[in-house]
This record gives C-alpha cells, structure tokens and sequence, in this order.
C-alpha cells in the first residue's frame, strides 16, 4: 500500500510573513477559508509567529478575534500556530503564569497544534509552553531550530527529540528556517530521528537557497510524514515550495496524497489576484521571490540579510556590507553557535555591523547581547568564548538556572491594572505581549464603540 504524505498549508502565516512581512488581513483571505478546509489539509497554519504583532500594529486587528472567525469558517481541519517557547510571540523570556495562560486561550479559542520551537534549541525554555500545550488538549509539537555547525550533529539532534517525546511532543517538527538543509542532510537526519522515536516528522523549510524540492523528496524518502507547503502564488523565494507541485511529484512517485485538486486550482486562482495586489503596492519585493545561496555559505537567512542591508543603509554604510556578511559567522561562532532565528539572527547581525563600523570587536554590545552573555535567552549550544563573555559582563557572573524561574508572576498584577479597560483575558495577554501596542488599539476600539453608539441613537 501506498506511503501517505500530508501537507501542511501556510499561506495563512509563514508564506505570507516571509514574503510580505505578514500583512495579509483577515478580509483578503477570509473568502477562501472554507476552499481551505474542504482541501485535506492535516493542519492549516494561521496563527503565531509575527501575525500576533502585525495583527495590532499595522493590520488593526484583534488577533484574538481573527483567530475565532478563522475557527468558525474551519470546523473541519487543524489549526495550527508557531510559538517561540518562554518567548511566547516577543522577543524575551516571559513568566510562567503567563506562558500557561497564554497556550489554554489560543488552545479555547481554536487551536490545535501548537509548534513549540527555542532559538537556541535548550529544551528548559521549551518545557512549560509543551506541558501546557499538552494539558490543554492539543497537539504538541516539539521543534528543533535546524542549524549546522561543529557542535549541531545528528547525534545532538536526536538526544534533543527524545527529550522533546518526554515532555509529551505528539509531533517533531525540523524547522529549517534559513532553507539551508540540503538533501542528504534531510535524509540521513530524519532516518537518525525515526530510528530514535516513534513520532511522525514534520519538516519545514524555505525555497530561500534552491534546496527546498530536492530536501523535501529525499526527506519523504526517509520516512517524514508531514510537510509544510504554501500554495503557488505564495510559495517560492523565502516562502516554502509549492503545495501543488509538491502534491504533483509524489503522486507521480507513488505516494498517496490526499488533497483535493480542484481546491488547490481554486485557493491558487484567488490567491495570485491577492499576490498581484501586493506586488502592485510595493509589499512584495522581486528581492524576496529571489534565490539566494549566500545563506549557504555564511548560515544568514534571507530576513536576517534583508536587515543588514537596511541596518547599513541607515548608517550610510552598505559599502561595508561584505565585511559585515564575514564578521557574522565570527559573532555566531564567539556567541556559541546560535541558530539564527528570531530573536538570536537579529542579535548575531546587529553586533557584527557594529563590531565593522567601530573598527573595535565589542567595542559596543546591544543590551540584548548582554543579556544573552547573561544568560538569560537559555543555555547556548556551545560555551561561549570565555574571553569576550568576561569582556561584556565584567565582574558579573552569567546564570546557571532558568531565567524564566527569576522572573514574578505578571496575569493577576496586569489584570488589576487593566480594570476597566480590558474586555478579557485575551486583552490582558495581549497587553503583556506588546503593552503599547495593545494599549493603542483599545483605545481605536473603544472610539469605533463609541461611534457606533452614537451613529445608533442619531439614527433611531
């Protein structure tokens, strides 16, 4: 009998996100979602991520709220959002009360698999959010950030997925974030991690460097069972490959698929009017639908490049550019081999621009580089160098617990104070991930509110 192969859908998060920063409002898409649902999707990603942020900061929407319609529009596939550990959806460590609410609101308003990933792969920061996720009634998936380095070997990887399986993952997601896993690495990792555990795999990559179909075939090849596309007018460049020619090529190799293939022609007629939209506006840049196979050589996601650039821009600087690309792998190597994902690539890239333009190595550290000298991002895949750490803490001794563990509890104090103005607990979690952010958009709400009543009384 034929080997089944599911698909994971992300034109509603991380296809979106990597090729127009995440600005797909619920209104563009919200006519396919039931095309989506009747598909055969195993699981639709939709939530998590930076679709949080966007939601409030640029999109003014609740994503609490966005979050339910898609729900109610798709009763009959997995919803399925991306949640960075102790970080939660920001860029630091959160406290625990926080995190276990946090995971049973999204799990009570309609997700159903959370993927729970760390930047530096220390399974302490992966813990509460999998443990959470499991008492809630979902479906955990433990997730290694994917990186090479001396220090990252199957062997590594392995111990980490059996860990993952203790802390009650149902799934292993390998996230190749940077599409810097080629097919050999795909195969022989995912044969390691099958013979370890018996969990069906999920991979994820990006088109970023040209590898993504190969690694994918070589990887179906060595057992994965789920893989993570993006319907064609959303896939490519730094987005993942295409649904449909995925579907396409393993049909031919005699996998069973079982997509429906006059919903994908549907969701792939809408979808490339909505991509024109944003290619017409400027959101969607040529830039990101390239191939660029400089990532392969120096470890630096397409994000990641797109941000030195600008950062250099800024600084009238883009002159430097190459030095800065040399001197990143330098900082990831001085750092302990970080995989470069948010938040650990924007540290790794913002000190190597400014260990070029000072002239001076660490001349000058961003707090955030400090405090990961600290200790407080988790414990680093490999020490880092004794010599600089001394040099950016001084006399201050780095943590040898869990960071999280030093912080107080955060749900009750910011529940008095958001008396009156918060609606629910959504809006409190709301205000601890991005206080500022939400603290606008009550405000836009309740004007709109007031608005609405008074356009009501006017006319009656």
């Amino acid at each position: 009998m034929a080997r089944k192969v599911q698909f994971v859908e992300t034109v509603l998060r991380d296809a979106n996100q990597s090729l127009i920063a995440t600005r797909l409002p619920y209104d563009k898409f919200e006519p396919m979602l039931s095309t989506i649902d009747k598909a055969g999707y195993y699981a639709a990603e939709c939530w998590g991520g930076a679709t949080f942020d966007v939601c409030l900061r640029y999109l003014h929407e609740d994503p609490w709220e966005r979050l339910r319609k898609i729900r109610e529009k798709m009763p009959n596939t997995k919803l399925q959002m991306l949640l960075r550990g102790q970080n939660v959806l920001g860029y630091s460590h959160y406290p625990d009360d926080f995190v276990k609410l946090f995971v049973s609101k999204a799990v009570e308003n309609g997700i159903d698999v959370i993927r729970v990933f760390d930047a530096l792969n220390d399974v302490n920061n992966l813990k509460v959010a999998m443990e959470a996720t499991t008492k809630a009634g979902a479906i955990a998936s433990g997730t290694i950030s994917y990186t090479t380095s001396p220090v990252h070997t199957h062997a590594k990887y392995v111990e980490m997925v059996k860990e993952l399986k203790q802390m009650g993952a149902s799934t292993i997601c390998i996230k190749d974030m940077a599409g810097i896993m080629g097919p050999k690495e795909a195969y022989d990792l995912v044969s390691a991690i099958k013979d370890a555990v018996d969990l069906p795999i999920d991979l994820h990559t990006h088109c970023t460097t040209g590898l993504a179909f190969m690694t994918y075939l070589k990887a179906v090849e060595a057992g994965v069972d789920i893989i993570d596309t993006a319907i064609s007018p959303f896939s490519g460049g730094t987005s993942q490959p295409a649904t449909e020619t995925m579907a396409y090529a393993l049909r031919q190799l005699g996998y069973e698929v079982d997509l429906d293939d006059t919903c994908t022609k549907k969701m792939a007629d809408y979808f490339k009017g909505v991509r024109d939209e944003f290619i017409a506006d400027g959101t969607m840049m040529p830039k990101s639908m390239a191939t660029d196979t400089q990532c392969l050589t120096y470890q630096v996601p397409g994000g990641m490049l797109s941000n030195l650039l600008s950062q250099l821009k800024q600084m009238n600087a883009l002159d430097r550019f190459d030095e800065a690309l040399l001197e990143t792998p330098k900082v990831r190597k001085d750092m302990g081999y970080p995989p470069l994902v948010t938040p650990t690539s924007q540290m790794v890239g913002v000190q190597a621009v400014r260990n070029v333009l000072d002239g001076q190595r660490y001349k000058t550290v961003s707090k955030e580089i400090k405090a990961y000298c600290r200790g407080e991002y988790g414990r680093t895949p490999a020490p880092i160098d004794p010599e600089i750490q001394k040099h950016i803490l001084g006399d201050e001794k780095p943590l040898t617990g869990r960071f999280a563990d030093t912080l107080a509890p955060i749900v009750d104090e910011t529940r008095k104070k958001l008396e009156g103005i918060a609606k629910s607990d959504e809006d409190v979690l709301s205000y601890i991930a991005f206080p500022n952010l939400a603290e606008k958009f009550f405000d836009e709400r309740k004007a709109k509110e007031e608005n609405v009543a008074t356009y009501t009384i006017t006319e009656a």
